[in-house]
């Protein structure tokens, strides 16, 4: 007598999960994308393969993942590729995914996203379907293309960022030795966006900085510690990266000057085990560009 129950169960938690999905698809959908030209770019990636997956090949739970990963892209936030030892790939495949990654993200974080804003979206986007449909691993004609495409993209970016430099101009007089612009960091209590006094003292110290050095402009970057999910601790790093930018905003900051990023959980000052809280992860890092 208990099997219908437990079948029934089992069907309601399914219908759940693809409501969830479905949710997220028809987000995605509809989304706009937002922020600098590549997070707009990879927004636009993440939605034909939300799409693809979703209407063509009915797979609602690849559909969620670029679903959810373009909702966050629409919103001006820089999302990550996927990272490999989280996947079930072939082991006779983890070598050349792990260094096309590497490959990739040393050409991202070497400003590919703003000098070839499409080029390093769709670099992404086809590392990120590589990855899923060889988990798959039956649809070898969809692996090809995702392979083909992404390494095409690659090679372009690699080829731009490896070309050759304009002939330098005459040697001009040496200028004074440049001063670092000083960096601020601001912790936050667990779980939470809210500014502390402490942090405030140091948003003080940084539109201080900025008014006596002539900076203008600041990168904001929002962390998290491991404690919670992934994709919490992605979208928490963002709301404490946002509050920082409102308070810089208030002191006098130009809006258009400040640049937004979360890495949830994916960059900590202290590494931790999963699950740990460490205050030191819990911040946000403001530095004038």
């Amino acid at each position: 007598m208990m099997l219908p129950k437990i079948l029934a169960s089992l069907a309601a938690a399914a219908l759940l999960s693809g409501c969830v999905a479905g949710y997220n698809v028809d987000e995605m959908r509809e989304a706009e994308g937002t922020g600098s030209p590549f997070t707009q770019a990879l927004a636009s990636e993440y939605k034909d393969l939300t799409v693809f997956e979703a209407d063509e090949m009915v797979d609602w739970e690849s559909a969620d993942l670029y679903a959810r990963k373009g909702l966050l892209a629409a919103e001006g936030s820089e999302v990550q590729p996927e990272v490999v030892n989280e996947w079930h790939l072939p082991d006779s495949m983890v070598d050349e995914f792990s260094t096309a990654r590497s490959r990739l993200v040393t050409l991202l974080d070497a400003s590919a996203r703003t000098k070839a804003p499409e080029d390093a979206a769709i670099a992404q986007s086809r590392f990120d379907c590589w990855v899923e449909q060889q988990e798959e691993g039956h649809q070898l004609d969809h692996i090809a293309r995702c392979r083909e495409e992404f390494y095409a993209a690659l090679e372009r970016l690699e080829g731009m960022m490896a070309a050759a430099p304009a002939p330098a101009p005459a040697p001009a007089p040496a200028p004074p030795p440049a001063v670092a612009p000083q960096s601020f960091v601001l912790f936050f209590d667990f779980d939470s966006d809210q500014i502390t006094p402490a942090g405030a003292a140091v948003i003080d110290e940084a539109i201080a900085a900025s008014g006596s050095s002539g900076f203008s402009e600041f990168s904001v970057t929002g962390h998290a510690d491991r404690a919670g999910s992934e994709d919490y601790n992605l979208e928490l790093s963002l709301r404490r990266a946002n509050a920082v930018r409102d308070a810089l905003t208030g002191k006098g900051a130009d809006p258009d000057g400040l640049f937004v990023a979360g890495r949830g959980e994916a960059e900590p000052a202290v590494p931790t085990a999963d699950g740990v809280q460490e205050q030191a992860n819990r911040r946000v890092e403001i530095n004038p560009q």
